[in-house]
């Protein structure tokens, strides 16, 4: 049953020209002034969240972005901030990017953090996709196999300073303690000081493949999923929801369900009419993926129309996705309140387990828009859940 609604903001300043006709992805340039109002947008937003009765705003780490498009480098501060300006919402750090931190200065920050607020931050992890700021980092995302061996034993090591008194560590990575002398006695072990107040921590993390891999070490720590795309991924989103399942009874939860634990997101846009909606967000989800494709994070692109996507005079006539096609495959969910409260319903059905849902706004949506669909969202489609 669904009981908690989230939303996603990933950073994105206000941009004109969007769309696949609009300015290119890389040719787009903000001043540091314009960069800077991430931080109100992300107030307003936060506010808005927090007054119609959503459970979680998640945010993105990135870095190095004067295209605009993910502008949040420290989660974690930003969070602290927000939830001194709210009452009730979470915030998630959606999500770290362990391997471009050291991990002993993640896990404190975060346990600062869960204690300034009393719990209303939520942790988070990934592996990140953006070669520029990870490699810049002096961490490897081109060898795809060392930053998974890398980020799994930066996660081993967090977890086992919140969950510790005291801890060591011995791996490829990271040797923790070093066994260097101390005031007259030689390391053997550490303790991360103060610890999170708020334990077992509560820890997220993107699946984007959904390999066995992925799924048992998240099973083995207790993280939990989020799923981008909606359903329209068919067989795969299937696939995934069994997969954590199947992980979740390998290690140990032998009652498990389809959904539990995990996350579903989508984006939307709300009008009187279907067609109305998808006429208003249409830039929005072009911009959107012109984002995101070329990181590959759209699946079913060609290299073709990925190349086509970062050229404005080419790109709207090429044959490129269009919201209509994802409206028809409910990766998108566009049109009146009745019609996206239907549409979840039945997500709700197909996965009883699932508790929470992520209803977000692609690349390019103004603030404005973003708040004004977030107080439609909680007055006429949150009620119609019991859990709310």
């Amino acid at each position: 049953m669904i009981t908690k609604f989230d939303s996603l903001f990933a950073g994105h300043v206000d941009m004109d020209d969007i769309g696949y006709g609009g300015t290119a992805v890389n040719d787009r340039r903000f001043d540091n002034d314009h960069l800077m109002t991430v931080y109100s947008k992300s107030e307003a937003i936060a506010k808005a969240l927090d007054e119609n009765g959503f459970d979680t705003m998640w945010m993105a780490e990135h870095h190095f972005q004067p295209e605009g498009y993910e502008c949040i480098p420290n989660l974690i501060m930003l969070n602290v901030h927000l939830a001194h300006l709210t009452k009730n919402l979470k915030f998630g750090c959606g999500f770290n990017i362990a391997t471009m931190w050291h991990p002993l200065r993640l896990a404190e920050d975060f346990a600062t953090a869960d204690i300034l607020t009393e719990g209303r931050v939520i942790f988070g992890v990934g592996r990140g996709y953006h070669t520029r700021e990870v490699e810049t980092f002096g961490s490897d995302i081109t060898d795809q196999a060392a930053n998974r061996e890398q980020f799994e034993e930066a996660v081993d090591v967090i977890f086992k300073a919140f969950n510790n008194e005291s801890f060591s560590h011995q791996g490829k990575y990271y040797t923790l303690p070093p066994e260097v002398p101390y005031r007259g006695y030689t390391l053997k072990k550490l303790t991360l000081v103060p610890r999170p107040a708020t334990l077992p921590v509560e820890c997220w993390q993107p699946i984007q493949g959904g390999t066995q891999r992925a799924l048992d070490f998240m099973a083995k720590h207790g993280i939990k999923g989020i799923l981008g795309g909606g359903v329209a991924e068919g067989g795969v989103m299937d696939d995934i929801m069994i997969g954590y399942r199947d992980a979740l009874v390998r290690a140990g939860n032998k009652g498990a369900q389809l959904g539990e634990g995990l996350s579903v997101g989508f984006h939307y846009h709300m009008a009187p009419t279907v067609e109305q909606a998808m006429a208003e967000a249409q830039g929005f989800f072009e911009e959107n993926l012109k984002m995101f494709g070329p990181l590959r994070l759209s699946r079913g692109m060609t290299e073709e129309q990925i190349e086509i996507m970062g050229d404005p005079r080419r790109a709207p006539t090429a044959g490129l996705p269009t919201i209509q096609e994802a409206v028809e495959k409910q990766a998108f969910l566009a049109g009146p309140p009745e019609r996206i409260i239907e549409q979840l319903k039945s997500v709700e059905e197909n996965y009883p387990a699932l508790e929470r849902i992520g209803m977000s706004h692609p690349m390019g949506t103004p603030q404005s828009v973003i708040t004004d669909q977030i107080e439609w969202f909680g007055k006429e489609v949150m009620p119609a859940f019991k859990g709310k």
